[in-house]
């Protein structure tokens, strides 16, 4: 599958939002989407072993504004985890990333989406692909898809976190389809009918291009 992505101009965000953002989490400010999105899911939800990370890294409550508190949220998850490829399945829970400290973007993703919930924050899960204009700078792999977060905040929409490379999700983070967790968009879902031998494989690869938007 081939496909040219058109990119637009997005407006930065702010550092910090005032203080009064997490008041803002009510009936008034938030639609029945958001709402399910402060529960638990499949991969994204509370565990003991969760509960026991966020003692042992002080994060049981946000500390300062919300914007503040999901920027450093993002930053501790980045620094708490190894990434490396085998050490949980598209199907593992969270407790195996936190057991092993160690494990990929759809691990560091849910662990996030679990934490801003319990924070009262409705978040979501995004499954995308990344473009590597940076060479070896990004933990994620160049050659597969990519997931991060999404968390909304009253005062600006959704807000995008990539816990695996300690960044907000911008202009490089090519958005595909967003749901509660990887359960509900995963990149591939079918069945596939073939030979004993056979087997499946896919590779991702994002360039720039001159080529004109019709």
């Amino acid at each position: 599958m081939q496909s040219v992505v058109e990119m637009a101009e997005r407006h930065p965000t702010p550092e910090r939002v005032d203080d009064l953002e997490w008041s803002r989490y009510n009936s008034l400010n938030l639609s029945a989407e958001q709402f399910d999105l402060v529960e638990d899911s499949k991969f994204a939800c509370m565990s003991a072993k969760l509960l026991d990370f966020m003692a042992a890294r002080g994060i049981e409550t946000p500390q300062g504004d919300t914007l503040t508190a999901l920027r450093d949220l993002n930053r501790t998850i980045h620094g708490a985890f190894d990434y490396e490829i085998g050490i949980t399945e598209v199907n593992s829970p969270i407790d195996d990333a936190l057991a092993a400290g160690r494990g990929v973007c759809q691990d560091f993703a849910h662990i996030m989406i679990a934490v801003a919930r319990r924070w009262g924050i409705p978040a979501r899960y995004v499954s995308g692909y990344l473009f590597h204009r940076r060479k070896g700078e990004d933990r994620s792999g160049e050659d597969a898809s990519h997931a991060w977060m999404e968390a909304w905040l009253p005062s600006l929409g959704w807000v995008g976190f990539d816990p695996t490379n300690d960044t907000l999700a911008g202009e490089r983070h090519i958005r595909a389809a967003v749901g509660r967790d990887y359960a509900d968009v995963p990149p591939a879902r079918g069945t596939y009918k073939g030979g004993a031998q056979s087997e499946l494989a896919i590779a991702v690869s994002v360039q720039t291009t001159q080529a004109p938007v019709r």
